[in-house]
């Protein structure tokens, strides 16, 4: 059995996806994830298609220098694999990498050449791309004779109108890359490609990838029109750790007047801020919903205020909207979060049914609302995967 190894890395966390083809459908046999890396205690979790829990246990990896962690992780994926799917013949892995910059809009099967480009993406996604990079060169490494493919983050929103794109500098800097990118873009592919299976792929959707990482899109005939982030992944909403949107001229006091430096001004708006900063107490959102503290009402408050606001600027390069999507941890699980945002976007002729939030459900809009809202898991390994065979045959 011909099988598909996706890799999808984060700075402390490697989850992984092992995919076959049967009955020409792309069907994933086995979640794998490694948790807290960079941590004390390393959990490794392997779950089938089902959800169930196969395997679960620690790994010794505190021996291990904090810069291989990720290869090691790799390496204990690999002989899982090798160990539980004796019969399976790995035929590719494919990699989430989150910048393509301008020259990738479409997967590739990397080479040293495009590795290289690559690297010179570092400043653009410091938070992600040097762990994406990482974890295509273990791979390169354990299993050199298997192709290597890149899914890029950004790839999605590559058509986007120049409008949208633009910031308002300088000429000569635009054109060295200095716009708008847009991310998340794997989520977002995986959520258009579903709603036109259902025959809703048409309408003119406002999608929210809602998490510790979040961001919106607004999608026209299947298309990125326009997204929140933009140049690096820290624009747009105020997430677990990241600011969102902030003036800049907040950056130059803090550098004059409190004497932050690069390094120092980067930790703060990737690592110290957002719903953390806010609420001082956590960058996840269910311990806030559980914190019962004033702070943390402010966070969430606070979160859901900047998610409506971004829904009408979308709804604005729409010119109207006719679908919401949720999804990602907190799109798709926290019914609280999704009843205060729609709440303040009633104007849009949104009605919600409120017994059908709290479950959860596929539909959560009554029959009347003018928009329908959904509730739908996203699956980027699913479409990694995809992008792999699709590149492959």
């Amino acid at each position: 059995m011909d099988t598909i190894l996706t890799v999808n890395g984060g700075s402390s966390s490697l989850k992984c996806g092992l995919y076959a083809l049967r009955a020409d459908e792309l069907h994933c046999l086995f979640h794998l994830k490694v948790e807290n890396l960079l941590g004390d205690t390393t959990l490794f979790k392997v779950r089938d298609e089902d959800n169930r829990v196969l395997d679960s246990h620690q790994l010794e990896c505190q021996s291990v220098a904090l810069d291989e962690r990720h290869q090691f992780a790799l390496r204990e994926v690999l002989q899982w694999v090798e160990t539980h799917m004796p019969e399976s013949r790995l035929i590719a892995t494919g990699h989430r990498v989150v910048h393509g910059g301008d020259l990738f809009s479409r997967p590739i099967r990397l080479d040293d050449a495009a590795l290289e480009q690559l690297r010179s993406f570092i400043p653009l996604a410091p938070l992600h791309q040097p762990y994406n990079l990482k974890l295509v060169e273990a791979c390169r490494a354990l299993a050199p004779q298997l192709p290597v493919v890149a899914c890029f983050d950004t790839m999605f929103h590559a058509a986007q109108p120049r409008l949208e794109r633009l910031y308002a500098l300088p000429r000569h800097l635009i054109d060295k890359g200095v716009h708008r990118y847009g991310f998340h873009g794997l989520s977002y592919e995986y959520i258009q490609r579903q709603l036109s299976l259902g025959g809703a792929g048409n309408l003119k959707t406002v999608a929210c990838h809602l998490g510790a990482g979040a961001s919106m899109c607004a999608i026209r005939d299947g298309r990125s029109i326009a997204s929140s982030m933009g140049f690096t992944a820290v624009e747009g909403l105020p997430m677990g750790s990241r600011t969102g949107n902030l003036d800049p001229g907040v950056l130059l006091y803090l550098m004059r007047e409190e004497n932050m430096d690069v390094d120092a001004l980067e930790k703060l708006i990737y690592k110290e801020s957002g719903w953390l900063g806010v609420s001082t107490i956590s960058s996840d959102m269910k311990e806030l919903h559980q914190a019962n503290d004033p702070r943390a009402e402010e966070a969430i408050d606070m979160f859901c205020y900047r998610v409506a606001l971004e829904m009408g600027r979308l709804g604005a390069a729409l010119e109207g909207v006719e679908q919401v999507v949720f999804s990602g941890g907190v799109g798709e699980n926290d019914a609280d979060v999704r009843a205060r945002v729609l709440e303040r976007c009633r104007w849009l002729g949104i009605e919600i049914d409120s017994e059908a939030n709290q479950r959860n459900s596929g539909i959560i809009s009554t029959p009347e609302s003018r928009v329908t809202v959904r509730v739908m898991p996203t699956n980027e390994e699913a479409m990694i995967a995809t992008h792999v065979d699709e590149l492959l045959h």
